[in-house]
């Protein structure tokens, strides 16, 4: 059901099953066809890993962002000290 051909589509499917390795996105779209549950809850621990990863990223992002503004605010503050000094 899921496309696969060759002897060992059977093992592909038991390692995904058994979460040995991660399904690449065809073959997760395709289990959540088959048990007609979204991937998120059918990889439920991938899914809790890779949020944390994003969220973590985006913390980041923001305070690097954040300094970024706060950086070339000062260097506009700066640059204004001297054109009416």
């Amino acid at each position: 059901m899921l496309g696969g051909t060759g002897e060992n589509k059977g093992s592909k499917v038991s390692r995904d099953e058994s979460f040995d390795r991660e399904p690449g996105l065809r073959a997760a779209l395709a289990y959540e066809v088959i048990y007609g549950k979204p991937v998120r809850e059918l990889f439920a621990g991938l899914f809790e890993e890779v949020e944390q990863d994003v969220a973590k990223r985006a913390k980041l992002l923001s305070y690097r962002k954040r300094e970024l503004h706060s950086r070339r605010h000062e260097s506009l503050i700066n640059l204004a000290t001297k054109v009416t000094a």
